[in-house]
């Protein structure tokens, strides 16, 4: 059964259309022959005796009239023939000459027997069919038989009909599939074409005009595509910035280093010229644990994410305020709200909460404003507005801030965030920026 299910599974969309309509015609041609063939039998006697009994009372309505035998039998069929018994032993008949002698004797044996007084059906050893009735107004019996050959014509002539029936309609439902099928392996097709295109770099251009799950399927592949260039240019962009960035540290600890090699100090004293080599690596090490940080957030697995405990979320904001005050001490530090719990591990929300606190001193003239709550964060700076184009690539992973550096921070805000279950917004307020954190029902 499985090696039947592989190897439909490689047929192309055509064969698998042939190969069911196929099997479906045999399944019926099947179905009809077997299963329904004792059916079609009762069926062909049940119509072949309604003909001789509504044949035989019209000649018995004759024979009561005292026709004589020109318009005794009605119009003559050459199928139906009737034979008549008297009292005296005589048999009228239009065609008793064509009777085989031994359904001739089994008819006249059961005209000879016991007086019926309903119409019994026979059927002979040839499946030739009958029908005996007493005509008790003229002591009489009539036999009336429908030929063997009329018999298995109407039968073949029935199937056949069927047959041709259930053609035709496979047919219409095969062509009728047939276009549907090709409907769909057009336009998957040209998805095809257009993944090998863009596989190889190419230029490539999707157009399916449809607006079922193929053409869903191919706008969302288009979207896609625009996506992947986008982030691929931005990568690019990225990867530039990064060595530019890491460019002028590891320089300056090179040539720092070599100098006070050489006994020469850059920096006036040895401990300044060391405090500069210090701080060029503390720079180094922010932003390389700001890449891995990234990284461990794209690949942070499910079971990590539902082993989270509620954490004190006002102790991590104030370590870091503690920390962070003496980037910018012109700027006033505000915090609001009393103990609160978030979800999440501590060093995750640190991290979300440092990015969030050295964007807005980075932007802020003279205040930043921390609200916090259970289950909510929001970092308020009365810095400029931001453009509400800029706004929405704010939490994507490698854009470019308005002073040129790439902006890992906030797509590693996002990342977290995401992961633990809560949604975070940026929206300009009040002459500034705020940004907030909140859980999804609360």
């Amino acid at each position: 059964m499985r090696k039947l299910k592989d190897s439909i599974r490689k047929l192309s969309l055509t064969q698998q259309l042939v190969t069911i309509v196929v099997f479906t015609l045999v399944f019926f041609l099947v179905f009809f022959f077997g299963a329904l063939s004792f059916k079609i039998d009762s069926f062909v006697d049940k119509q072949m005796y309604g003909l001789v009994h509504r044949s035989q009372q019209n000649v018995i309505y004759n024979y009561i009239r005292n026709l004589d035998d020109s318009a005794l039998y009605g119009a003559n069929d050459p199928n139906i023939i009737h034979v008549i018994g008297t009292k005296d032993g005589r048999y009228l008949s239009n065609g008793i000459n064509r009777i085989d002698p031994d359904l001739i004797n089994q008819i006249k044996h059961h005209m000879d027997a016991v007086e019926m007084s309903e119409s019994v059906d026979y059927r002979f050893k040839d499946n030739s069919l009958y029908t005996i009735t007493n005509i008790p107004n003229k002591d009489a019996t009539i036999a009336t038989l429908i030929t063997k050959n009329y018999h298995d014509e109407f039968k073949t002539t029935l199937i056949s009909s069927v047959i041709n029936i259930i053609l035709v309609v496979m047919g219409v439902v095969f062509l009728l599939l047939l276009i549907w099928v090709s409907s769909i392996i057009h336009p998957l097709n040209q998805i095809r074409d257009y993944i090998n295109k863009i596989r190889k770099n190419k230029d490539a251009e999707l157009n399916l005009n449809r607006g079922d799950e193929i053409g869903e399927l191919g706008n969302v592949l288009v979207e896609m595509n625009e996506e992947l260039q986008r982030q691929e240019k931005l990568k690019e962009e990225m990867i530039q910035n990064i060595s530019h960035d890491l460019k002028t540290p590891i320089a300056t600890i090179k040539s720092y280093g070599e100098s006070i090699k050489d006994g020469v100090y850059p920096y006036e004293t040895l401990e300044k010229s060391v405090d500069v080599i210090i701080e060029h690596a503390e720079r180094l090490e922010k932003k390389v644990f700001n890449l891995l940080m990234l990284n461990r957030m794209d690949y942070m697995t499910h079971e990590e994410i539902l082993e989270v405990h509620d954490i004190d979320l006002r102790e991590i904001v104030e370590r870091v305020i503690v920390s962070s005050s003496q980037i910018r001490p012109d700027v006033e530090i505000k915090l609001l709200g009393d103990e609160a719990r978030i979800k999440g591990a501590d060093e995750p929300w640190r991290v979300v909460f440092e990015n969030l606190l050295d964007n807005a001193l980075r932007y802020a003239n003279s205040k930043v404003i921390i609200e916090i709550n259970d289950n909510y964060l929001s970092v308020y700076n009365d810095g400029s507005s931001i453009d509400q184009e800029r706004m929405d690539q704010l939490f994507k992973a490698y854009e470019i801030g308005e002073e040129g550096q790439f902006g890992l921070g906030l797509a590693i805000v996002n990342r977290v965030v995401n992961n633990y279950g809560y949604r975070i917004m940026a929206e300009n307020i009040h002459e500034g920026v705020q940004f907030k954190i909140w859980k999804e029902g609360e």
